[in-house]
């Protein structure tokens, strides 16, 4: 991976992130493809609607079809028909959000599978490995997530775990990836809310010396001031010559925020998983599908949107969809939602290189808070 920093506005960046399989320009989102696909579409649609890269998950696919499964395919470019960059998660998140089902030693941790229910173990060094079998393009390394809320000396001696599985995820990636491999491997900052101790997780990590840089453990509960603080003590101490990933977050405003703050890249389920509910998001504001004052609306989603939902199809047939549980409601509302995230993402590049990111902030703030009052 080769990242370039092309341009800056204060703390936003505009910035280009080269693969072997392609190119991804930041501020990028990656639309989350947990199980080996994006739900409710497939990669020509995902290409179609602006995607660059998107996100596997190693824990999820290790377990249900296994990793010798998509070994026979060639890796999980080739099992599920995604030939751009793919950056697969370690399963620190999964592995925390089994909670009772799990058990965290230094070595690593022991969970209860949630498929069948069977005793499976997971260390820094095997979930580089399943990894480096997947053939992601980005490898992350194993963590510890933390719940919120938590004690700062929780908070510490977790961080400090997550320190000594980075070394250890980065060891063994050096060790394999002299056989076949060109991906790259991220490190994951974590201590909770504490500044100090996020400084402490990145300077421990820019030691180990890693290719890009991931903020882990916010969006788990934390009021969104309480994450932005974390954002702003961070940045200063990041490498200004690495990507930098925000991990799980968020919401359009949410993305804004984040980018003003130095983030380049981001992942989350919102999109997708508010589609297939029914919640689409707009120039206007985010509409609810099923309300019933689209029953016989006749014009698309948002006017001002040129993806193929908007050209082809009336709110009012997306709602019929909807409420009749066809599949093909939620693929047409995700081909939209995707499509405002990355058209959003563009708009963010756009503004950066033209040095108007203030501009646009400003009036995206004020947008949204007409179209909340005018819903």
């Amino acid at each position: 991976m080769k990242f370039e920093l092309l341009k800056t506005e204060g703390a936003a960046r505009r910035g280009r992130m080269t693969f072997p399989r392609g190119v991804v320009e930041t501020p990028a989102f990656m639309p989350v493809g947990t199980y080996g696909t994006v739900k409710a579409v497939d990669p020509e649609q995902l290409r179609a609607a602006g995607s660059q890269i998107i996100l596997g998950n190693a824990f999820h696919l290790m377990l249900r079809p296994g990793v010798e499964v998509i070994r026979a395919h060639g890796g999980l470019h080739e099992f599920m028909g995604w030939h751009g960059p793919l950056l697969t998660d370690s399963g620190g998140f999964q592995v925390w959000s089994l909670k009772t089902l799990r058990r965290v030693d230094e070595d690593g941790v022991e969970f209860r599978s949630p498929v069948d229910g069977d005793l499976v173990r997971l260390t820094p060094e095997s979930s580089v490995t399943i990894q480096h079998q997947l053939d992601a393009d980005v490898v992350m390394v194993l963590d510890e997530c933390t719940a919120y809320p938590i004690g700062e000396e929780e908070a510490r001696a977790s961080m400090e775990l997550s320190l000594r599985w980075a070394a250890r995820s980065r060891n063994r990636f050096d060790a394999l990836k002299g056989v076949d491999s060109e991906a790259a491997l991220f490190g994951i900052v974590q201590g909770s809310v504490y500044p100090a101790l996020r400084h402490r997780s990145m300077q421990g990590l820019a030691n180990i010396d890693f290719d890009g840089y991931a903020v882990g453990g916010l969006a788990v509960g934390e009021s969104e001031r309480e994450r932005l603080t974390v954002l702003e003590a961070l940045e200063p101490a990041m490498p200004r010559e690495r990507p930098r990933y925000l991990m799980g977050v968020g919401t359009p405003q949410d993305l804004i925020s984040a980018v003003a703050r130095g983030m380049d890249i981001f992942d989350c389920v919102i999109p997708t998983r508010h589609a297939r509910n029914g919640q689409l998001f707009t120039r206007d504001g985010t509409i609810n599908i099923r309300n019933g004052r689209f029953r016989d609306d006749t014009s698309p989603v948002d006017p001002a949107c040129s993806c193929p939902t908007c050209r082809g199809y009336s709110r009012a047939y997306i709602r019929h969809l909807q409420k009749c549980n066809e599949i093909l409601g939620s693929t047409l509302a995700t081909v939209h939602n995707l499509h405002f995230y990355h058209s959003l993402m563009a708009d963010v590049r756009d503004a950066i290189e033209k040095g108007r990111f203030d501009e646009l902030t400003v009036r995206r703030r004020n947008h949204s808070k007409g179209a909340g009052q005018r819903r």
